[in-house]
C-alpha cells in the first residue's frame, strides 16, 4: 500500500507524529489493511549506535532489513527515525517502488535548541549523548519536495497541534503508484544450461548454413532446420524435435572463418548477458528459439541485410 518516511533531528517529536499517523490510519483505512511502526526501539536498535560511525552502519542495515521484510501491498508502512541521509531515503525510495507501493516522506521540524532540551529531560533511558547529537544535527540533510524520493513531502513543525493527517492519508491511500524502473527491478537470472543452449544452436546454425550453401549458392530469404536439445511440447515421441530459423542471407558465398568470427561475438555478448541479465537492447531469451532467433537478426545485422 504504502511507505511513509519519518524524517527529522534526533530527539525532535518523530515518535509522537508517527503514532499519531499510525492511530489516524489505523482508524480511518480499510479494516484488511495493515498499518506497522518500525522504529529503532522496535529492532532494539540502542542510541549508543550512534556513537560510532560503523555501528550507525550496522542499524541502518537492520532498520533497511526490517523494511524489506514489511513492505507489502496491503500494509501502510511507517517507518520511525531520523532518516537524515538522503541517500538512504532514496534507497528506501528505490524498495518501495519495486514493492510497487506509494511513498509519502513526513518531515519533523525542531529546532536544535529544543532537540537538545527535549534530550536532556528524557529520563527513559534513551537519551544520545551531547556530543552525538550536535553531530547527527550537524549531518542532517534536509528533505526536500523538489527531489522525487522525498515527494510527496509534508513538513509539521513541533509544535503544531493540527498535523496534516488527512493529506498523508489521502496521499498513501489514493496517490498515485510509480512502477518500477530499470534500476529498480529485479534481474532475473539465466537458467543454468544457458550456455549450453547457447552454444549448441550458434554451432548447429553456422553448420546447417555452410552445408546449406554447400549444396546450391544461397541468397535472400531460407529456413535452416537443426536438431533441437529438448523436445518440444508439440513434438511426439515419434518425431525428432527440430528448431526452424528463418534468416535473410547476401547474394554472396560466405566462409567459416567469417560465420565463426561472428558467431564468437554473438556467443560473448549473451555470455556477459548470463550475469547481468540483460543487453543494451533489453532482455534476453534463453531457451533455443529465442537463441536461434537473436543469432539470425545478428548475423543480418552484421552481413548487412534485411528481411
Amino acid at each position: 500500500m504504502a511507505l511513509i518516511t519519518i524524517s527529522g533531528y534526533p530527539s525532535s517529536g518523530k515518535s509522537t507524529r508517527a503514532a499519531q499517523i499510525h492511530d489516524f490510519l489505523s482508524s480511518a483505512s480499510n479494516p484488511q489493511l495493515k498499518v506497522k511502526v518500525i522504529s529503532d526501539d522496535d529492532l532494539a536498535v540502542d542510541r549508543a549506535s550512534y556513537d560510532d560511525f560503523l555501528q550507525e552502519k550496522t542499524a541502518r542495515a537492520t532498520l533497511f532489513t526490517a523494511i524489506t521484510r514489511h513492505i507489502a501491498r496491503d500494509t501502510i508502512l511507517v517507518v520511525d527515525g531520523m532518516n537524515y541521509i538522503k541517500g538512504f531515503r532514496y534507497q528506501l525510495y528505490c524498495k518501495a517502488r519495486e514493492a510497487g507501493v506509494r511513498v509519502a516522506t513526513v518531515y519533523v521540524l525542531a529546532t536544535p535548541d529544543q532537540c537538545r532540551k527535549w534530550n536532556e529531560e528524557r529520563g527513559d533511558g534513551k537519551k544520545y549523548k551531547p556530543q552525538t547529537l550536535d553531530a547527527l544535527i550537524q549531518r542532517f540533510e534536509e528533505p526536500s519536495s523538489m527531489v522525487r524520493w522525498d515527494a510527496p513531502l509534508f513538513t509539521i513543525p513541533w509544535d503544531d497541534p493540527t498535523p496534516p493527517l488527512e493529506r498523508i492519508s489521502d496521499a498513501v491511500t489514493t496517490g498515485i503508484v510509480k512502477p518500477p524502473n530499470v534500476g529498480t527491478q529485479i534481474t532475473p537470472k539465466a537458467p543454468t544450461d544457458a550456455l549450453r543452449t547457447l552454444e549448441h544452436t550458434t554451432n548447429a546454425l553456422v553448420s546447417s548454413l555452410m552445408a546449406a550453401q554447400a549444396a546450391a549458392p544461397l541468397g535472400g530469404p531460407i529456413v535452416l532446420t537443426i536438431d533441437a536439445l529438448e523436445p518440444s511440447s508439440n513434438t511426439s515421441a515419434n518425431e525428432s524435435s527440430v528448431l526452424r530459423v528463418r534468416l535473410t542471407l547476401p547474394h554472396r558465398a560466405l566462409t567459416l572463418s567469417e560465420l565463426q568470427r561472428l558467431k564468437r561475438q554473438f556467443v560473448a555478448a549473451r555470455r556477459k548477458a548470463v550475469t547481468l541479465g540483460s543487453t543494451e537492447k533489453g532482455r534476453v531469451e534463453w531457451g533455443e528459439e529465442g537463441v536461434g532467433r537473436a543469432f539470425a537478426e545478428f548475423l543480418e545485422e552484421r552481413l548487412g541485410v534485411a528481411r
